[in-house]
C-alpha cells in the first residue's frame, strides 16, 4: 500500500542497463552521494537496451548483481513494465505524461511521494521516457564510461535540461574534466575511486565460482584482450574486427605472453572466438575465452594480469586507473577514420585512448599521464568537442582556434576531418566557396539567416 502524504518518504528511481553502471551507482550510494539509507525509498529500475533483449544476457543473472541490488529497497524490470515496447524506442508524448505517471505511481506503490530520477544517457530513452513520465522530478545523470568526457549529443529541450542537478562520473582519466552537460553548467561530481574499487572487488568475489574464470585463473594468464563488437555499430566489418582481435593476440605474443584471456563482447558472434582460438593455436599459446556473465573487472581482480589490450573500451582505462595494470591499444587510427558522422559519440573515447595509451604494435610502453600531458589531452578533447558540437559550445571556439594554430600537423590531423574544419572556418580546413561568400556578401549572410530562421519555425515543437 502507498504511504500516506504525511508519512511518504521521497523515492529515488535508479535506471541501469549494465553491470558496470550498477557498480557505479553502488559506489555512489556507498559514498553517501544520495544521502543516508532509509531517508528515501530506492528503486533499482533494470533496463535491457540490446537490439534483441530476449536473446541477451539478463543483468540480474550476472555474477555480482545480487550484492549490488541489495543496496536498493527493490528491483523493477523496465522491459516488463512497458512491454511490448522496446526501452530504447519508446518515449511517451509529453501531453500524455500525467496519465503515465498515475499508472506507474499506482503500479510501483509510489503514492504522492516526491520522486528523484537517477539516469544514464538523458537525451535518449529509457532515461528520456522516465523524465517525460515524471515531469516534475529532479534528475541526476551518472556516466559510467569515457563518453562523459565528450560533449552532449544534441541540445536538450529546456523542459528537460532545467531539471538536471548534477553529473556523477568515474575518474577514469585523473584530472580530465567532463564535457557532458557542460553547456548547461551542470556541476560534475566524481564517484570516489577507492569506493568504486571496493565495489569492483565484490564483483570479483562473486565470480569466484564461474567455471570459465576459475579455469583461466588457474592457468595464471598474464594478458587480457578486450572485444567490443564494433561490427554491430557499423564501424568495422566482421572480417576487420576479427583481424583486430588477431592483431591483439599477435601483439601480446610478441610481448612475451603465453597464457592469454579473451573477454568478448556479450553479444559478439561465436565465430570471433573460434578464429582467435585458431590464431592462438598457430602461435603456440594458451587462450581462454570467457563467455560467462562476468565483467572484465572481475577478470582483473581474479587473474591479476600484467597487460590489458583493447581498442577503446572503458574497461581498458579501468584496468589502468583502478588496478594499475599496464594497457595497450590496437586499431584506434582506423576507427578515427571510420567514425561517421564526425559528431559520433564514440569519437572522444577513441581520441582519449589513441592519445593516452601506447600502441601495442609500437615501440613505446604505457605510462600514466603526467599533469602536463593531462592538460594537453584536455585541450585536445575540448577542441574535438567544439568541432563535434560547435553550437552547444560557442565559448570553446577561441581555445579551439588557438590549439589548431599551434598543434594541427601530421601527428594530430587524424583527430579531425578537413571538411569539418572547413565548415567551421577553423585552422587546418580549406576555404570553401560557401564560407567565402558568407564572409564577403551581406546579402548572402542575410539570406542564410532567413533560411535558418525559417527552418527553426518549421521544426516540431518540443
Amino acid at each position: 500500500m502507498p504511504e500516506t502524504p504525511a508519512t511518504a518518504r521521497p523515492v529515488q528511481i535508479f535506471e541501469v542497463s549494465t553491470l558496470y553502471g550498477a557498480a557505479t551507482l553502488a559506489a555512489a550510494l556507498d559514498a553517501g552521494q544520495f544521502g543516508t539509507r532509509g531517508a528515501a525509498r530506492r528503486i533499482l529500475l533494470v533496463s535491457n537496451n540490446s537490439a534483441t533483449p530476449e536473446a541477451a544476457t539478463l543483468l540480474p543473472s550476472m555474477n555480482g548483481f545480487a550484492a549490488l541490488a541489495a543496496r536498493f529497497d527493490e528491483t523493477v524490470d523496465w522491459n516488463d513494465a512497458i512491454r511490448p515496447h522496446h526501452p530504447s524506442a519508446w518515449t511517451p508524448l509529453r501531453d500524455e505524461s500525467p496519465v503515465w505517471e498515475r499508472m506507474f505511481r499506482n503500479a510501483w506503490r509510489l503514492g504522492t511521494a516526491p520522486v528523484e530520477l537517477v539516469v544514464e544517457s538523458v537525451q535518449v530513452s529509457p532515461a528520456k521516457a522516465l523524465a517525460t513520465i515524471f515531469g516534475g522530478s529532479a534528475i541526476h545523470v551518472y556516466a559510467d564510461g569515457l563518453m562523459s568526457y565528450g560533449p552532449t549529443r544534441e541540445r536538450l529541450p529546456q523542459w528537460l535540461a532545467c531539471r538536471i542537478r548534477r553529473l556523477l562520473h568515474l575518474d577514469l582519466v585523473p584530472g580530465l574534466r567532463p564535457l557532458l552537460l557542460a553547456e548547461r553548467e551542470v556541476p560534475a561530481e566524481t564517484v570516489p575511486s577507492d569506493t568504486f574499487v571496493k565495489v569492483l572487488g565484490e564483483l570479483g568475489e562473486a565470480a569466484v565460482d564461474d567455471p570459465g574464470l576459475t579455469e583461466a585463473a588457474a592457468d595464471r594468464p598474464t594478458a587480457v584482450l578486450l572485444g567490443q563488437y564494433l561490427a554491430a555499430l557499423g564501424i568495422l566489418t566482421a572480417e576487420e574486427e576479427e583481424e583486430l582481435h588477431a592483431r591483439m593476440l599477435r601483439g601480446a605474443v610478441a610481448a612475451g605472453h603465453r597464457s592469454i584471456v579473451f573477454k568478448p563482447h556479450p553479444t559478439a558472434p561465436a565465430r570471433y572466438s573460434k578464429i582467435l582460438e585458431e590464431t592462438a593455436a598457430g602461435a603456440g599459446v594458451r587462450l581462454h575465452v570467457l563467455t560467462g556473465p562476468v565483467l572484465a573487472e572481475a577478470v582483473y581482480d581474479r587473474c591479476r594480469p600484467e597487460l590489458v589490450v583493447g581498442c577503446f573500451s572503458t574497461a581498458l582505462l579501468t584496468a589502468a586507473a583502478y588496478y594499475r595494470v599496464p594497457i595497450a591499444r590496437v586499431g584506434t587510427e582506423l576507427l578515427l577514420e571510420r567514425l561517421t558522422p564526425y559528431q559520433n559519440s564514440n569519437r572522444v573515447p577513441v581520441t582519449i585512448v589513441d592519445y593516452a595509451v601506447a600502441d601495442l604494435e609500437g615501440p613505446e610502453e604505457y605510462a600514466p599521464l603526467s599533469e602536463e600531458e593531462t592538460e594537453d589531452l584536455e585541450a585536445l578533447i575540448r577542441t574535438v568537442g567544439y568541432c563535434m558540437q560547435a553550437k552547444l559550445h560557442p565559448t570553446l571556439r577561441g581555445d579551439a582556434v588557438a590549439w589548431l594554430e599551434t598543434h594541427f600537423d601530421e601527428s594530430t590531423e587524424r583527430y579531425f576531418k578537413r571538411r569539418r574544419l572547413t565548415a567551421l572556418a577553423l585552422p587546418g580546413g580549406g576555404t570553401s566557396v560557401r564560407a567565402r561568400l558568407l564572409r564577403s556578401s551581406p546579402t548572402a549572410r542575410r539570406a542564410a539567416q532567413q533560411i535558418r530562421a525559417a527552418q527553426r519555425r518549421l521544426r516540431p515543437a518540443e
